[in-house]
């Protein structure tokens, strides 16, 4: 399985394993990060699962879709480096992606 490493508020890095095919947003829930509320569940209809990605990464992730591009707009954190974790989906080729939770808006 990919891992995934993941750097809470706090600034703590935890590295987990995520299952191919499940999105960084289900890897983070399903390992205990409470901080990331992810309240639409998926279905990018909120920003609650704003993420910074490693900018080593950024090369190696699908194109923003417009939708996401606009609820990122509505963060006061958003950055270069911003995605929503239910867009990305966890592939060997992110194997190692490291990512930091954003702060909530």
């Amino acid at each position: 399985m990919p891992k995934l490493i993941v750097i809470d508020r706090a600034g703590e890095e935890k590295i987990v394993e995520a299952e191919t095919g499940l999105s960084v947003m289900e890897a983070i829930r399903d390992n205990g990060f409470d901080e990331l509320l992810a309240l639409c569940g998926g279905c990018c209809s909120c920003a609650t699962c704003h993420i910074h990605v490693d900018p080593a990464f950024k090369d190696k992730l699908p194109a923003m879709t417009e939708d996401e591009n606009d609820l990122l707009d509505s963060s006061d954190h958003r950055d270069a480096n911003s995605r929503l974790s239910c867009q990305l989906q966890m592939s060997a080729d992110l194997d190692g992606l490291k990512v930091t939770i954003a702060e909530e808006d």
